[in-house]
């Protein structure tokens, strides 16, 4: 089977500080893989090294098969990664709607063309409008992003990240400042992408993490230290020592 995600070698130093130091892993397709790791571990750095806003000092990249350790944002993107951030990143001024219907531009011809009346796609606002309502926002595809709430914007990000029908999908702490309820309605959000798409996702929220989580990835100064399921990783005494200092 082709991995949805292979990753060989990694490295990544920036200043003579090795930020990503070798770091190896491999998600299967439909995986549910948890990366995890004390502040500073470098698990940001590994996604921007995936994604492609950041280059490796050497190492490779592949999503399913292709290497794309040479290309661009956008050629990755094609290749089937999407990704969300940790600081939203939302035209505010837009709708929601528009907000999504933008993410999908990268898919169709119409990127090449500055041009293009986006107001003759009704496709494409009818598809945002479905992706909106598979977050539970449906019924506010046509209000301004500044007029919802931070955890309804949590949501519009991950349904512009599903626009881009990903088949490995780039979470980067996807429940951060969320309240309490707000944490279940996304988490189970997540929970419910069909599992044609692979995940990996960084999260301080454990309880949810775990929950999420089939494979777990520990990062500790840029190094990968501990791999495996749940039981494996939560009983790993690196682990133990690396969260409680023993």
């Amino acid at each position: 089977m082709t991995a949805a995600l292979e990753v060989r070698n990694l490295n990544k130093a920036f200043g003579g500080i090795g930020v990503t130091q070798d770091v190896s892993l491999t998600v299967q397709p439909g995986e549910r893989r948890l990366i995890i790791g004390p502040n500073g571990a470098g698990k940001t750095t590994l996604f921007g090294l995936i994604q492609g806003e950041i280059r490796p000092d050497s190492g490779t990249v592949k999503i399913y098969g292709q290497d794309v350790t040479g290309l661009p944002v956008a050629a990755r993107t094609r290749a089937g990664m999407a990704r969300t951030y940790q600081i939203i990143s939302l035209f505010p001024n837009d709708s929601l709607a528009h907000n999504v219907v933008l993410a999908m531009l990268g898919l169709t011809t119409f990127r090449n063309n500055p041009f293009a009346s986006l107001g003759s796609r009704k496709d494409l606002h009818e598809r945002a409008i479905n992706l909106l309502e598979r977050v539970g926002l449906g019924e506010r595809a046509h209000r301004h992003v500044c007029e919802i709430s931070y955890g309804e914007q949590r949501r519009v990000e991950i349904a512009l990240a599903l626009a881009q029908e990903p088949r490995l999908l780039m979470l980067d702490e996807p429940l951060a400042g969320l309240s309490q309820d707000e944490r279940v309605i996304v988490s189970d959000m997540i929970a419910a992408i069909p599992r044609d798409i692979a995940i990996v996702m960084i999260e301080h929220d454990m309880d949810v993490a775990l929950r999420f989580a089939e494979q777990i990835t520990v990062l500790h100064y840029g190094q990968l230290i501990v791999e495996g399921d749940r039981n494996t990783v939560v009983n790993d005494p690196k682990t133990r020592e690396i969260y409680l200092g023993h």
